[in-house]
């Protein structure tokens, strides 16, 4: 049997784990830090985030960005990095970087790439002992160490005085992240919330019986500003407001993305749950009623396809008259009244049918995983198992759409890395 040692172990070498294995090393070049991943050539998911652009984070970034632990958890590991500060790491890095709308801030030159061989270059000249493909089996927790294997060379151990599990969640399996880690963090001793995708698009089920297209296969491809409302429970739990992009299978852009946890998450716990959008966010009902009767008032012989254009896309005004078996050409005057309030009512909270969501081949990050109450905050320890920190994506946090799991990533990887420079007291 061969076996080697080193001080500090990090399994998995995405986003959350380079950046620990690149702090730690900065902090303290005494320490043997081995870096392992199962992938044969890692950082597929920085490859691929952003449509190939990788937003690295927000210009604001705070706890109410987040869903999953604790806030007050949130709230402190975020300060372990702030925003500020990975903007400097990425920029000595080589990594300037802009931003656009919403508050993403990409590198200047729209390549993800650049990210992650900034990444891999800083590990290199930092002194990180890199290993892959090797994909841990096993970790064991012995009197004073950790005893890693591998399933292909289970004669090949290592032993290191702490372990850093940056195994990420089930989101993208391709890229690497298959939930292995979960497992290593359960046989550790630890609680899993139970886990769904998350920054997922959503399917929608046909919205009539008998032939024809669904309104979604209607308007694939067209843009909206929408309102969206989670009802769960009865009450409206969560609203959210952002672009949402009508697809061939349902729904999809930043609001349907962000939206997909909560549905997912009540459907998981089999509590009711219901989606409604509305076409004019920032108008109540009564706003648009009173809007409505006003122009009835001032342009009467408008027809309803011309009072709905100058709302919402005419494709849209198209669909939903069709479907409320309204006559678009029919004027403002002509319009009944319980018609006109069927079709406000249309506007500001029309029922989405939701099917389910593409799944975790689709999903940008994963909802749930190890309870956020097992971490100490200020170190990103175990406390449940001595010695193993836990970072990234395989914790209970995932982030809103615009760059915010990445930064989770970095300042889950600072917290981690302050610790494991200083004394090891395990």
């Amino acid at each position: 049997m061969r076996e080697s040692s080193c001080d500090v172990l990090i399994v998995g070498a995405g986003a959350a784990g380079l950046a620990t294995a690149i702090f730690t090393r900065q902090r303290n070049p005494s320490l043997r830090v081995l870096l392992v991943d199962g992938a044969r050539l890692p950082g597929a998911k920085i490859l691929v985030s952003g449509g190939g652009r990788c937003n690295v984070t927000n210009r604001v970034v705070s706890e109410r960005d987040f869903w999953g632990g604790p806030s007050t958890v949130v709230r402190r590991v975020l300060r372990a990095l702030p925003v500020e500060e990975t903007v400097a790491f990425f920029a000595a890095a080589g990594v300037s970087v802009h931003e656009e709308h919403d508050g993403k801030l990409f590198p200047d030159s729209n390549r993800a790439r650049d990210v992650l061989d900034a990444l891999l270059r800083q590990a290199a000249v930092n002194g990180v002992e890199r290993r892959w493909p090797w994909r841990v089996s096993s970790v064991v927790r012995r009197e004073r160490d950790f005893a890693i294997a591998t399933a292909s060379t289970p004669d090949d151990i290592v032993t290191a005085r702490r372990v850093v599990l940056a195994t990420g969640g089930q989101s993208l399996p391709k890229t690497g992240s298959d939930g292995g880690g979960f497992e290593i963090a359960r046989a550790m001793g630890h609680t899993l919330v139970p886990t769904t995708p998350a920054l997922a698009p959503l399917l929608l089920a046909a919205d009539r019986p008998g032939p024809g297209s669904s309104m979604h296969e209607e308007l694939s491809g067209v843009s909206v500003d929408a309102l969206v409302t989670i009802w769960i429970d009865g009450r409206a739990a969560v609203r959210l407001r952002e672009s949402l992009l009508w697809t061939h299978f349902g729904i999809s852009g930043p609001v349907a993305l962000n939206a997909s946890r909560h549905w997912l998450r009540a459907a998981l716990e089999q509590r009711p749950a219901a989606v409604t959008i509305s076409f004019l966010p920032g108008l109540s009902y009564d706003d648009v009623d009173r809007q409505w009767l006003e122009r009835t008032r001032d342009r009467p012989l408008s027809s309803i396809a011309t009072m709905l254009a100058s709302l919402v896309p005419a494709s849209l005004a198209s669909a939903l008259l069709e479907r409320l078996a309204i006559e678009p050409a029919i004027t403002l005057a002509e319009l009944r009244r319980d018609d006109r309030r069927r079709l406000i009512r249309a506007l500001t909270e029309w029922p989405l049918s939701i099917a389910g969501s593409r799944g975790y081949n689709f999903a940008e990050a994963t909802a749930g995983g190890v309870d956020l109450r097992e971490i100490d905050p200020g170190t990103m320890e175990s406390r449940k198992c001595r010695g193993l920190y836990l970072v990234g994506e395989v914790l209970d946090v995932d982030g809103r759409i615009g760059g915010f799991n990445f930064q989770w990533a970095w300042s889950s990887a600072a917290a981690a890395a302050a610790a494991l420079a200083g004394p090891d007291e395990s």
